[in-house]
């Protein structure tokens, strides 16, 4: 193998790959915008897009994106992330607690498959004749074969009022359909009421933090009290968080005044926020489950529930993600999550890689039912044990 170097050669031994070094026809000259910190980036992408035998294939969108990437990876931080503006826009239109589209739960398969879990009850899909298992073929004549599950759902997603047809194959049929569809608004259910009415103890799910997650929880407590609870669980197991807003908000409807979390960013600056005084606080007696998943604004609920002495937490030891985390917007559309701040408790803990422990641990329990109706039935009395106190 030959080494070039200014006209130059040598044998080099049989097998032995080595790179050919070819002087540059003209010097590199960086433009003046070129920060000096990143200025072998530019040197690498010059000299690849004049020299490289595949340079006529090149994706400066994928290269730029890579590169992107990979100053990212250095940080070690999991939370800090480049956002594709597809899953940029998904996730803008998710965090609303709403989103256009036909009403489905879709997910991919190990073979590659785009499959509806379920419909979204009354929503475009169900009405449609869409049903569980059903698998997706194609969306308006595009086929999803060897399409990501992002690629299938920035197809299937539209605005209100438009129409979108999809080939579908029944589960179980050997011939596809086509059935189209007029998309919707889909609402975003995070609060669900998992008891009866008449129930003396309340049991609601929050399963996200979105913009409107406050204000459906608030509903939802005023609904169940009025049908004659007099305790309540508030749920967020696996709830991986949301909007910090609305955990605030969230809070602020159990904690009537005082700090609820604080936050310092690298540069040792602290931010506290307190309970809103103008959302009004039940005082109905509360436990917490939690476990660990509850991440991020369900950690904030939980550390604040916890020092305040609002209420117990029953469960395991929450995730420990307690980082702040800010979008920016790039040129191309797409975002970069920054993590700016970690939080601290009212009492000053740092939930950022430790989690917070619940006050009554329910945990070992290698059945994930039997795990959780041991929890929740944990929750349960310790409510049973405080209104019988109470009537004393």
């Amino acid at each position: 193998y030959v080494t070039v170097d200014s006209g130059e050669s040598t044998q080099m031994e049989p097998g032995i790959t080595m790179p050919v070094f070819v002087p540059a026809e003209q010097p590199l000259v960086a433009p003046s915008e070129v920060p000096e910190e990143l200025l072998i980036i530019w040197e690498v992408w010059a000299h690849l897009t004049r020299d490289h035998v595949a340079r006529s294939e090149f994706s400066p969108q994928e290269f730029a994106e890579a590169a992107v990437n990979g100053m990212i990876s250095e940080l070690d931080d999991p939370h800090t992330a480049y956002v594709s503006a597809a899953r940029h826009e998904i996730n803008s239109e998710d965090l609303q607690g709403k989103f256009e589209g036909i009403g489905a739960h879709v997910q991919s398969t190990r073979d590659g498959k785009i499959v509806i879990v379920s419909p979204i009850a009354g929503g475009p899909a169900e009405t449609a004749g869409i049903r569980a298992g059903d698998t997706i073929l194609s969306v308006d004549g595009f086929s999803l074969e060897d399409k990501s599950l992002l690629d299938a759902i920035t197809l299937i997603r539209g605005p209100r009022g438009t129409s979108v047809l999809l080939e579908i194959l029944h589960l179980g049929d050997l011939d596809s359909v086509e059935i189209a569809i007029t998309r919707d608004e889909i609402p975003l259910e995070s609060v669900l009421v998992r008891s009866n009415p008449g129930d003396q103890i309340a049991h609601i799910r929050v399963t996200d933090f979105y913009a409107d997650t406050a204000e459906k929880l608030y509903l939802a407590v005023n609904q169940v009290i009025d049908s004659g609870a007099e305790a309540l669980i508030i749920d967020v197991r696996d709830n991986p968080g949301g909007l910090l807003r609305s955990s605030v908000d969230v809070v602020s409807l159990f904690v009537e005044e005082g700090l609820i979390l604080s936050e310092i960013d690298g540069s040792g600056n602290k931010r506290e926020w307190a309970a809103r005084d103008d959302i009004p606080a039940f005082d109905i007696p509360l436990v917490v489950i939690a476990n660990e998943y509850s991440a991020s604004a369900s950690e904030i609920l939980v550390g604040a529930v916890q020092d305040t002495n609002r209420g117990k937490v029953v469960g395991d030891t929450t995730f420990g993600k307690g980082s702040v985390s800010i979008l920016r917007p790039l040129t191309n559309g797409a975002g970069l999550y920054i993590t700016v701040a970690h939080w601290y408790t009212p009492a000053g803990r740092l939930i950022h890689g430790e989690g917070l422990n619940p006050d009554i641990e329910v945990s070992g329990i290698t059945d994930r039912r039997e795990l959780e109706s041991e929890q929740t039935n944990m929750a349960i009395q310790i409510l049973q044990q405080q209104l019988k106190s109470s009537q004393r």
